[in-house]
């Protein structure tokens, strides 16, 4: 019997795969490789290649793998994007999860445990968001992962799925230096890459109602989420009860200054980020607490700040001419 793990040879999704398998729980991975990596796989852990459109590979590998329960982290994840890509951001967030959920259900498989997003928040007026912050997405990738949810809601309701959906805002850091963020749209592979290149990071906007005037977000180190993803599967196994939704932050967050301050004193690069405007919609401070993801799902902030920065700085370098530009 083993978990599958959609995505599981992307950024989260190859350190989800390694706690899973320092947990001694059988594990596989499907995907496509449009954002993933095939050497970010385990030799040992089985690997199926392909799409989650594709109904027929996903039964197949249901079946043959043994599964028993899914971790779903495969999907279009860039929200700006998404904007103009709204037709591709529905089928590879709601298309494919309805093609996975429908092979699980005919093959009597019950145990879901779904990647969602801050971003079905949108921009909320609290100072600290909480589960029941009301959701209000604003973007097709926001929309996609609420209305991922949904799915799981009423397939439970309809099949008697059991599920939990991880909100999480910006993941960063490595848990080994093989396993590195490639996205183009996160600030520390975007910040990284300037550097790396010679060129000098920016800032935009530094004139937030903040204590340094720079945006304050959520950073939660990338192997921090994985062990709670392992520790949602364990508890749907043991069937214990766990809440549909649980938002895995920090509680106070770090401001953009911040970030540039650490990575300047990490990376022994001395650089002074260019001022640029703001960018329309982006909000003075998004941070979530953690408090009922602690309680179930041994969530905690192991890492501080300057460990996040520092084991992303070594997985960047460690890529060298090999990153994705």
């Amino acid at each position: 019997m083993s978990w599958l793990v959609t995505g599981g040879a992307g950024y989260i999704g190859s350190h989800v795969v390694q706690a899973l398998r320092r947990a001694d729980m059988d594990t596989v991975v499907l995907d496509d490789l449009s954002t993933g990596f095939a050497d970010f796989v385990p030799a040992d852990v089985p690997f199926v290649r392909g799409t989650l459109l594709d109904a027929e590979l996903v039964a197949t590998t249901l079946r043959e793998h043994e599964v028993h329960g899914v971790i779903h982290i495969a999907g279009y994840k860039y929200a700006g994007v998404s904007v103009q890509r709204p037709f591709h951001t529905y089928e590879q967030n709601v298309t494919a999860m309805l093609t996975l959920l429908s092979a699980m259900q005919q093959q009597g498989i019950d145990k879901f445990v779904f990647s969602s997003s801050a971003a079905t928040y949108g921009t909320p007026d609290v100072d600290q968001v909480t589960e029941q912050t009301p959701t209000s997405p604003e973007s097709p990738y926001g929309e996609s992962k609420l209305i991922g949810e949904w799915l799981l809601r009423d397939a439970a309701t309809a099949h008697g799925l059991l599920h939990t959906s991880l909100r999480y805002f910006n993941v960063v850091g490595s848990g080994e230096d093989r396993l590195f963020d490639a996205s183009p749209h996160n600030l520390f592979p975007l910040v990284f890459d300037m550097l790396y290149k010679g060129r000098t990071p920016r800032i935009n906007g530094d004139d937030y109602p903040t204590p340094d005037g720079t945006c304050v977000r959520d950073y939660v180190h990338v192997s921090d989420l994985a062990v709670s993803h392992v520790a949602a599967a364990r508890r749907l196994d043991a069937g214990q009860e766990v809440e549909p939704v649980y938002n895995l932050g920090s509680g106070d967050g770090s401001s953009v200054r911040e970030i540039m301050d650490t990575i300047r004193s990490v990376t022994g690069i001395d650089f002074t980020p260019e001022i640029h405007p703001r960018r329309a919609g982006d909000p003075a401070r998004i941070v979530a607490t953690g408090d009922l993801a602690a309680r179930d799902l041994d969530w905690q902030m192991r890492h501080s700040l300057e460990q996040m920065v520092s084991s992303a700085w070594s997985a960047r370098r460690a890529a060298g001419d090999d990153y994705p530009a």
